[in-house]
């Protein structure tokens, strides 16, 4: 697993906070709440004494609550989350974008104007998406739809 991707401490906060440290050394917040609601396998995490249990899941891939395997939530996923609650654009955001206009690695990186080498760098989360790169998607999107 990517160090990236990978947690190294977890801290629950209620009513539905995590405060995420991953193997790179980066710290995130990120509110989980949008993620329980539409999920009735996740609704005991809206019990705070359930949700207090987070703890960090199998090699730190996830976090776990309650010794339970249905209440689990991806260590990549709660990373994109909590970079897109800060503003950002997230590797899942650039995945989501090439799924949705069927574009290839080298296609997507001419449309935007990027290498191949660095847009593969920032899908896999390897490097970090910059706002011009989520402005370049925005900005073909638009001129697609003109087209």
């Amino acid at each position: 697993m990517n160090k990236h991707f990978t947690l190294t401490h977890v801290r629950a906060e209620a009513p539905a906070t995590l405060h995420l440290t991953y193997a790179d050394d980066q710290h995130f917040v990120v509110n989980v709440a949008g993620l329980i609601a539409p999920h009735k396998s996740l609704a005991a995490l809206n019990e705070p004494a359930i949700f207090a249990t987070a703890r960090l899941g199998e090699w730190g891939g996830s976090v776990s609550w309650n010794d339970d395997d249905a209440l689990e939530l991806a260590a990549d996923n709660l990373r994109a989350r909590a970079i897109e609650q800060a503003g950002g654009c997230s590797h899942e955001r650039l995945w989501n974008w090439m799924a949705k206009h069927e574009l290839t690695l080298d296609s997507a990186a001419e449309a935007l104007g990027l290498s191949r080498r660095m847009l593969a760098y920032y899908r896999s989360g390897a490097r970090p998406v910059p706002r011009t790169v989520a402005l370049a998607m925005r900005g073909w999107e638009v001129e697609s739809r003109a087209a």
